[in-house]
């Protein structure tokens, strides 16, 4: 490989938008890799920028680590990942997407009807849960009302 396709550290920082440490975080956590240079330095494919976006959707729509890194791992190893392998791995998120997205729905109805209200005390609001009086009950304590992916 050309050394000009391998980048720096700061260039993958640069054209990825994360920090320098959270890209070191990431190769040390194995969601990325890097080879050294002669003088010890970090250098990067330019792959790296697409595992990176991966990372930060992957995050967006609520996976923890392990399991980026396990999605990562499905990834093929020698060559840059095509379309069609990421199209494979953007699929199994549909069901979480769609249970994002109605999660954040309720939510936004709920304030909407809470704004909307008029109480301003809190005392009738549908998302309150005013002096945790449902930790008294089978439900949880705290944001109960909340939806469960939101409480997480």
């Amino acid at each position: 490989m050309d050394s000009r396709d391998l980048l720096s550290v700061g260039e993958v920082s640069r054209r990825s938008g994360y920090a320098a440490s959270a890209i070191r975080y990431y190769e040390a956590q194995g969601l990325i890799t890097a080879r050294r240079s002669p003088g010890g330095r970090r250098e990067f494919e330019r792959s790296v920028l697409r595992r990176l976006a991966f990372v930060r959707a992957a995050s967006n729509v609520g996976l923890t680590l392990d399991e980026v890194r396990g999605e990562l791992e499905r990834l093929p190893r020698g060559r840059p990942p095509t379309k069609a392998d990421w199209q494979r791995i953007s699929r199994s998120w549909r069901a979480r997407l769609d249970e994002r997205i109605r999660a954040l729905e309720e939510l936004r109805d709920g304030l909407d009807s809470c704004i909307g209200c008029g109480c301003l005390s809190l005392q009738s609001c549908h998302m309150s849960n005013r002096n945790d009086w449902l930790a008294a009950t089978d439900q949880a304590p705290g944001a109960a009302r909340l939806p469960p992916l939101l409480r997480r």
